[in-house]
């Protein structure tokens, strides 16, 4: 059974008009799902808001209570990119949160892995400030309470948003036991994300980034992913995987694309669910990240969804 979180509140995050990260990605994604006959095959659940507590497990304290206050006073700019209105502080805690309620269901054997339907999205907070449309970092805050909750040692994060997920990696840099594997365009934005940036002190090694030119082909790149989940996932054993779901390395992306197709999502979903079956029952939650074509992004995310729902 695959799950899908959702809940209005992601709507209520408001960018601003011409925001390309705004409230129809969501809407668009949820009208086509339904038409193409997915959504009402799928388990729909509802988040419920992540404590500050467990925000916290990332995030400073002060981070946590500017982001509060921003949005309690009407809104206002993180960066000029980064916009918190005033309903965004209750939708990012329940970004985060949606993850942790599918790692309770999985963990309960109530599902078999998870999409998070969310917004913000998550994979450029740092421990210290929101950027890049990022209030709270879902996938690291998952991470922590799969650890704390669960007592599972080893969580493999993979990113295959087309930007470079620096918080994620800032919040696991010397951390051996989460293993981050991020492929990415670069040079580009938010220019970290080098091959030779693996981890420090006892986490070196354990940060996995594979810096893409902008006119690398969808063989290319599937290659690249499946020979590193063979060679450098598998090994690690993960005993969950967590994947900070982007969908911007489409093609036809406005404002990121690399070259992948929609049912290259499937391909990439497929590989990594082969090797979660393999090493952690199968135990996957996906979040949603990037990806800004407003037509072909819900196409992207049913290749995503089929993956999960259907074995090989």
């Amino acid at each position: 059974m695959t799950v899908v979180i959702y809940d209005d509140i992601y709507l209520k995050h408001d960018t601003g008009p011409n925001h390309p990260e705004n409230a129809t990605r969501i809407i668009n994604t949820i009208e086509h799902l339904r038409s193409a006959g997915i959504w009402q095959k799928l388990d729909i659940k509802k988040p419920r808001a992540a404590t500050e507590e467990e925000v916290s497990a990332v995030h400073s304290i002060s981070q946590i209570e500017q982001i509060s206050e921003i949005a309690g006073s009407g809104g206002g700019y993180l960066d000029p990119d980064t916009y918190v209105s005033p309903y965004s502080y209750a939708a990012a805690l329940y970004a985060a949160g949606a993850a942790l309620a599918a790692i309770d269901l999985i963990m309960d054997k109530k599902a078999d892995n998870a999409f998070c339907l969310v917004r913000p999205p998550g994979h450029h907070a740092t421990p210290e400030k929101g950027m890049g449309f990022c209030l709270f970092n879902n996938v690291a805050i998952a991470a922590k309470y799969i650890q704390s909750r669960y007592s599972l040692d080893r969580i493999v994060i993979i990113d295959w948003d087309v930007h470079h997920g620096n918080g994620t990696q800032d919040a696991f840099y010397d951390d051996p036991s989460v293993m981050y594997f991020s492929m990415h365009r670069y040079p580009f934005y938010p220019g970290t994300g080098a091959e030779e940036e693996t981890g420090k002190d006892s986490g070196s090694g354990f940060t996995i980034n594979i810096p893409l030119s902008y006119n690398t082909e969808p063989q290319e790149y599937l290659k690249f992913f499946e020979d590193t989940l063979e060679k450098r996932i598998k090994p690690f054993k993960p005993e969950f995987i967590l994947i900070s779901s982007g969908f911007d390395a489409y093609r036809l992306d406005p404002i990121s694309g690399l070259n992948l197709e929609a049912s290259d999502y499937n391909k990439l979903t497929k590989l990594t669910q082969n090797v979660a079956k393999d090493c952690c029952d199968g135990r996957i939650v996906s979040c949603l990240e990037g990806g800004y074509h407003l037509l072909d992004l819900p196409k992207c995310i049913e290749e995503h969804l089929n993956g999960l729902m259907y074995d090989n």
